[in-house]
């Protein structure tokens, strides 16, 4: 593969440990070029219904970033269950915070901001997560998700409070979203690359979908309140009430993939157990159950 990109053998390789999700490696070729090779789980590992076909949705969401002049890798090759792109040598966020200064902490939250302005500006023609399903509407598509990770948490056993009338009780809200909009819904700082005091990369967008920027608030603020530096790098005051409404049922829907994605990962011990306390707790505080 990398001869086949690159015109040179594979001189070195080294797997990557903090992921998640896929297998990723990180290659040396012969001429000292880098790349990383992320690996799809195999056939017959069990997913939650919305990781199905996550590598195509990660290249095409690098491609258009990529478009939009935002720091993210090139993609180099992608088939169904592996992408090729290029390296880079920034240090995760999450890492090198314990050495950032308050100043330098706040002057890297404003770039993240004016970047994920730049993110939000790029659209789509249906909502929903970019390998579907789809739908004309926000509320559908949400509503969608929803449903899918709450039959996900019935396949694999995972007991759930009455979530659903919650969810409906504020679906109206989503019809205040008219454009679908680039989400890549994971950015908390183990996937944002810093080097030489700034953003260096985006990485894993594999979650991306269309939808409501708010959404994005769920992860760029995880279980926090959003700072007032990445407030004005994006270019924001402040949110109405029926835009905080919305902004907690994305964080209640990503505490419900937290739940139940453990089970079929086969998380166990008693710190997954306290994370799922934690999921749970928030996920009560977030639809007022």
């Amino acid at each position: 593969m990398v001869r086949r990109v690159l015109g040179v053998p594979l001189a070195a390789h080294v797997e990557l440990t903090e992921g998640m999700f896929n297998t990723a490696y990180r290659l040396t070729a012969a001429d000292g070029r880098e790349a990383v090779l992320k690996v799809a789980p195999p056939p017959g590992v069990p997913l939650l219904t919305y990781e199905r076909d996550l590598m195509r949705t990660e290249a095409l969401a690098f491609e258009l970033m990529a478009s939009r002049g935002l720091p993210v890798p090139e993609v180099l090759l992608h088939e169904d269950d592996f992408l090729l792109m290029t390296a880079l040598n920034g240090v995760p966020w999450s890492t090198a915070r314990p050495g950032l200064t308050d100043a330098e902490h706040g002057a890297l939250r404003r770039e993240l901001g004016a970047i994920v302005r730049e993110l939000h500006r790029i659209t789509g023609d249906v909502f929903g997560y970019v390998q579907g399903p789809n739908a004309a509407t926000w509320r559908a598509a949400f509503t969608a998700m929803v449903d899918a990770v709450l039959a996900d948490a019935d396949r694999f056993g995972v007991e759930l409070p009455d979530v659903r009338p919650a969810f409906a009780a504020r679906a109206h809200l989503l019809d205040e979203v008219t454009e679908p909009v680039l989400v890549h819904f994971d950015l908390w700082e183990a996937n944002i690359l810093l080097a030489g005091g700034h953003v260096e990369g985006i990485i894993d967008p594999e979650r991306a979908l269309f939808g409501d920027p708010l959404a994005e608030i769920a992860t760029v603020a995880l279980f926090t309140e959003l700072d007032d530096d990445y407030k004005a790098g994006y270019g924001i005051e402040g949110f109405t009430e029926a835009e905080e409404t919305r902004i907690a049922l994305y964080r209640a829907y990503l505490c419900l993939i937290m739940i139940v994605e453990g089970v079929p990962r086969g998380y166990a011990g008693e710190e997954r157990e306290a994370h799922v306390r934690f999921f749970r707790e928030k996920l009560a505080e977030y639809l007022g159950l």
